[in-house]
């Protein structure tokens, strides 16, 4: 953000709704409130979410500033505001952070309870309409506040922008997953989808001590990516509960892990699993899908089920983390997109329609 430029004001890519085009306009720069920390954004990456809203698939409140996948740099802390990151490690202005894509207050029946992604006064980046004076709550402009309650981490100067933004979404969720399966060393994991969460996944797997990856996708094209990330074993859906039993003495899989968004995988996931096994849905977060379980099943074979939606703050350390010491072991550089400057927005959501599966860049 360039102040001198700007004379206080700062930009911002303004999201009426699919159809519309975005509207690049100028607002105050604010000064932080109580509790808030006001970010000068370095680097925004698009995320599946943004492109669903921007193609009319998903609806968000609008007017609003999409993306939630953000580096950026400290510039102001308001009254009160936190000095220290998730690790306990001091903060100061022009420290490098990224930070949870969600705010929640601490205090409520699910932040007491371990689910602060559910908490039910919960602030998401990205996801939010503006109001005057509270325009900067997105990844695409400027800058950005920080509202109370948001976990933050300092990055590693190894990390670059680009490969550090989509930490707070994809890279968590998938931290948060791996958190909710338990012990991963020497298990058989099975990832079912192997888009951007499926290839974290079976990379972090890998670098966790799984004995075994075994990835499944509908799409063959996906067998090259998912063995360089680390599968040692790809299929498609009709051939995973065959495969991944004759490669666990008739057992099945130890864990799984359904990314992919498809019911058919959630039953897929549950087959999959090995008796007193845990299967992780992830992948599903719109409705309209249906499945059957016998729950005849569910008692006899002792499966472990767990939901996940979005991430706790923990998590976000975790997959800062990973990154930090993996990100060069396998190739998260491949899964970059172009990068655009933020008056080119509309070019940079254009590029990453026509390259799924990469993390299409936007730097003001």
């Amino acid at each position: 953000m360039n102040t001198e430029r700007t004379g206080g004001r700062a930009l911002a890519a303004i999201f009426s709704g699919h159809g519309h085009p975005f509207d690049l306009r100028e607002f105050p720069i604010p000064a932080p409130a109580q509790g808030e920390i006001l970010v000068d954004v370095s680097c925004s990456t698009i995320c599946g979410s943004d492109l669903h809203t921007w193609h009319g698939r998903r609806q968000e409140p609008t007017p609003c500033i999409l993306g939630h996948e953000i580096v950026g740099r400290i510039t102001a802390f308001g009254p009160g505001a936190p000095r220290i990151d998730l690790r306990g490690e001091p903060l100061t202005e022009g420290d490098r952070i990224t930070w949870t894509l969600a705010a929640s207050c601490g205090l409520c029946f699910f932040c007491r309870r371990g689910l602060p992604q559910k908490c039910e006064h919960l602030f998401k980046y990205g996801h939010s309409s503006i109001a005057p004076g509270r325009e900067f709550s997105g990844g695409f402009a400027e800058c950005c506040i920080l509202t109370p309650g948001t976990g933050i981490v300092k990055l590693p100067e190894s990390l670059s922008d680009a490969m550090a933004a989509p930490a707070n979404c994809a890279v968590a969720t998938v931290a948060a997953a791996f958190r909710l399966a338990g012990p991963i060393e020497g298990t058989t994991v099975a990832i079912l989808g192997c888009g951007v969460l499926g290839l974290t996944a079976a990379a972090m797997a890998r670098a966790l001590g799984a004995a075994e990856v075994i990835a499944c996708d509908l799409d063959p094209h996906r067998a090259n990516p998912a063995t360089r990330f680390g599968a040692g074993h790809f299929c498609q859906p009709a051939n995973l509960i065959t495969d991944s039993r004759s490669r666990t003495n008739g057992r099945g899989a130890d864990v799984t892990m359904e990314f992919s968004g498809s019911a058919a995988a959630v039953a897929n996931a549950f087959a999959a699993t090995r008796t007193g096994g845990v299967s992780v849905i992830a992948g599903t977060t719109t409705p309209g899908g249906s499945i059957t379980i016998d729950p005849n099943e569910l008692v006899r074979r002792m499966l472990n089920i767990r939901g996940l939606h979005n991430y706790a703050p923990q998590d976000l350390v975790s997959a800062v983390d990973f990154l930090s010491t993996s990100a060069t072991t396998f190739p998260f550089h491949s899964l970059g997109g172009d990068g655009f400057p933020l008056p080119e927005i509309t070019r940079a959501f254009e590029s990453a329609t026509s390259s799924p599966g990469r993390r299409v860049s936007i730097t003001p």
